[in-house]
């Protein structure tokens, strides 16, 4: 199978298998996420799906959702009230323990907010993705205010990153993400505790967010009990046609 009928077929696996009427969705960017929503949109359209209530986390995904007439909303919204019953997404990397690199796409800060505000993820990748290690094939992104490039540059350099700044592919100079922050692209030479680095990272001032997604994550309020939540549930697609639920 080529590569896009893999990403349809575990799109569409994970729709059928997860989607139902009335839920509150979280719905994610890049090549493979987008062909979720392109079945959620064909089942909507349909009425196959109905009362569906959708979180994108990117412009490129909000538009998608328009051509299907997909209903949109926010995290803020009334509709939502701050909470998802499933977010679909894909990923840059997973590894053994469903731990994920993401941001591939730009879009790891608002991919983050909407995973942890969903009662399950889903993870949407073909074989490619699945690794030993995380950030030593594919580079880990570091969403920074502009205003801290250099220092937190330096800092990653410290713990032993190679870091790069995203160039944009199609304009001039850098990659500027949706809430108009810069990205650090981060590899290392060694394996690393992805864990440990996700909280780390996030500790430099001038860091919004990085593209360790290594869970399991929270729910509950600070002031109340913390509920643990089971890492995400990833489909693997493989060329032979076969798709693969791990979690």
């Amino acid at each position: 199978m080529e590569q896009n009928e893999i990403k349809e077929m575990i799109g569409r696996a994970a729709v059928e298998a997860l989607v139902k009427s009335g839920m509150k969705i979280g719905l994610g960017t890049g090549s493979t996420a987008i062909f979720a929503v392109r079945c959620i949109g064909e089942l909507v359209m349909k009425g196959n799906l109905k009362d569906i209530i959708a979180v994108p986390t990117s412009f490129q995904t909000s538009i998608e959702c328009e051509k299907y007439g997909i209903p949109i909303f926010t995290l803020n919204s009334k509709e939502t009230g701050g909470k998802l019953d499933l977010s679909i997404d894909g990923a840059d990397e997973v590894d053994g323990e469903n731990r994920l690199v993401k941001g591939g796409g730009g879009a790891l800060l608002s991919e983050k907010i909407v995973a942890y505000a969903s009662d399950s993820l889903t993870i949407l990748v073909d074989e490619s993705k699945i690794v030993d290690n995380l950030g030593l094939k594919f580079p880990v992104p570091v969403e920074v205010v502009p205003e801290a490039r250099v220092c937190v540059k330096q800092a990653l350099e410290k713990l032993g990153a190679e870091v790069t700044l995203r160039e944009a592919i199609r304009k001039a100079g850098p990659v500027v993400t949706d809430h108009g922050n810069l990205l650090l692209d981060i590899r290392f030479k060694e394996v690393m505790d992805p864990a440990l680095l996700e909280r780390e990272i996030n500790r430099f001032p001038g860091v919004v967010e990085n593209g360790f997604f290594t869970g399991p994550f929270l729910s509950g309020s600070a002031l109340g009990s913390l509920e643990r939540k089971l890492r995400p549930t990833v489909f693997v697609g493989y060329k032979d046609g076969r798709v693969e639920r791990r979690g």
